[in-house]
């Protein structure tokens, strides 16, 4: 974080200053403030953003905290100097008078930059643990938190990491699902920041000794985040991980999610079955969450009742009963299923299946007239079938109640602004299972600003479907191993993951570098007897 120790004037700074100070100007607030500054910061601290030559200002008053001005400058697009002016009382209310008008001619849906705490449904508790904090080191302390949650929602990072170490507390995001290092900030605030962000989860911020979960609410502008809080000890303090979940982040359809055509039409003959199970496998943030949701929104919401059990519910939908899970008062998969069966459901989804008696309801709801969507976390299509017999279930009850399983991970996207294309070698061409005697052309990013140098920029998904068929019921019934269920499927057309992302890199949509880092570990899966 840029600290301003001494701020320095250039001549226009000099120039709007000696010209307010004369009166021989009046100043108007800039419309390029008004829409990424909130109103109330403007007027707490007494900045403003104007222009003088053409050049961009910010006019200070008084002596404001140099932290608030410090997060200003890094949220504002430079270059920018800094007018320090001392009003007289009538030129303070003349400058909250420009302020005021400014905000009003320029409309209220200016940009927020700062987050603040949804803190309508404080305890008393929190605001006492506030008010332990409320000091000059705490007010900064606050601005740091808050200035890495606005970058992580800027970055549209999934998970913030605070990692406590003997040089300072690093703080990492995971963006595009890479983690990255962002910061390390001094160990004279480790404490202090890790106690900020329990406060605002309304965990126990004198608990160190064992692990906290906690959630909030805050607002950047008009989105809305809800962030998920967990709490972890370890030897050189608590480690915190703060899950962000963009409330008005756009839900994709089906169509958009970038499935193959042909396994996008078997997966929609699939989730409008009348019913069965249809399940989403991948490790935790290969995006089954997304596309159960999808899947959902597909569905006729008006004329089918469809119910969740989720943990947690990460986005709401329209003419959707959603129940999140609360261990601490019993409701978890199981005992929400059952009580969902009692609500007449058409179509239920169940965050996860985790257990053998979530497995059996599950299993007994899609054979009694309900469709189920769920998810597992497997490494492939194939091995949910053999996840699913360890959870106890009888192969029978398997081969007869499952529709399909769709196994899918997320690969980085080749930044379009810096990508190139190659002519890729002839150790490539053979692990692309290509003729090393064709030429083929493979594309890398460079690097640049607009992706920060990592080469990539967003991220598209793969897809593994395997559809449950006669063959592969036999094959399970008979229990099969999982080596031999996958040679059925594939002569019934499964596409595994490593051809789906090579397809993509061949297209020129992600680097070779990069399919193999997201599907090396399911190219030789260990063959498992059912």
């Amino acid at each position: 974080m840029t600290t301003i120790d001494s701020p320095t004037s250039g001549a226009n700074a000099n120039q709007a200053r000696a010209s307010i100070e004369s009166g021989g100007a009046t100043f108007q607030v800039a419309e390029w403030f008004v829409r990424r500054v909130p109103i109330s910061f403007a007027r707490r601290h007494g900045i403003a953003g104007i222009e003088n030559d053409g050049q961009q200002l910010l006019l200070v008053l008084d002596s404001p905290p140099l932290d608030a001005v410090d997060n200003l400058v890094r949220l504002l697009e430079p270059p920018l100097e800094i007018v320090w002016f001392q009003p007289s009382e009538s030129e303070r209310a003349e400058f909250r008078e420009q302020i005021d008008a400014a905000y009003q001619r320029f409309g209220t849906s200016a940009t927020e930059l700062a987050i603040h705490d949804d803190s309508s449904h404080q305890t008393s508790e929190a605001h006492n643990i506030e008010d332990l904090l409320d000091s000059t080191g705490r007010s900064q302390v606050v601005q740091i938190v808050d200035a890495l949650l606005v970058e992580a929602a800027m970055l549209k990072a999934s998970d913030v990491h605070l990692q406590p170490t003997d040089r300072g507390l690093i703080v990492r995001m995971r963006i595009d699902g890479v983690l990255e290092d962002r910061h390390i900030l001094p160990l004279a605030i480790k404490d202090e920041v890790v106690s900020r962000v329990k406060v605002m989860a309304h965990m126990n911020v004198a608990e160190h000794r064992i692990p906290q979960d906690g959630r909030a609410s805050v607002n950047l502008g008009e989105k809305s985040v809800d962030l998920r809080i967990s709490s972890l000890p370890g030897s050189e303090g608590e480690r915190i991980v703060v899950r962000v979940l963009d409330q008005s982040a756009v839900l994709l359809s089906l169509d958009h999610l970038g499935m193959p055509e042909d396994c996008l039409l078997r997966y929609k003959q699939m989730v409008t079955a009348p019913h069965g199970i249809v399940l989403v496998t991948g490790p935790t943030g290969s995006g089954k969450t997304t596309t159960l949701y999808a899947s959902m929104m597909s569905l006729d919401r008006a004329r089918a009742n469809i119910i969740t059990i989720e943990d947690p519910i990460e986005y709401r939908l329209d003419g959707i009963s959603q129940t999140q899970t609360n261990d601490k008062v019993g409701l978890t998969f199981a005992t929400g299923l059952r009580s969902m069966l009692r609500q007449d459901p058409d179509v239920m989804m169940i965050g996860e299946i985790r257990d053998h008696e979530t497995a059996v309801m599950a299993i007994q709801a899609s054979l009694t007239g309900h469709l189920v969507l769920s998810t597992l976390h497997t490494n492939d299509s194939v091995s949910s079938i053999a996840r699913l017999i360890d959870l106890g279930l009888e192969r029978y009850l398997v081969a007869s109640s499952l529709l399909g399983i769709l196994a899918q991970r997320l690969v980085r996207s080749v930044c379009p602004s810096c990508g190139r294309a190659r002519q890729a070698t002839a150790a490539e061409c053979a692990v692309l299972g290509l003729d090393t005697s064709q030429e083929y052309m493979i594309t890398e990013g460079a690097g640049c600003p607009s992706c920060r140098q990592t080469g990539y920029s967003g991220r598209r998904g793969i897809f593994e479907l395997l559809s449950v068929e006669d063959r592969v019921r036999d094959a399970i019934l008979r229990g099969a191993s999982t080596t031999e269920i996958s040679s059925i499927a594939e002569r019934d057309g499964l596409v595994h993951l490593g051809q789906s992302a090579r397809t993509l890199v061949l297209a020129g949509q992600t680097s070779l570098s990069e399919a193999e880092r997201v599907t090396s570990h399911t190219a030789a899966a260990e063959e498992v007897e059912l």
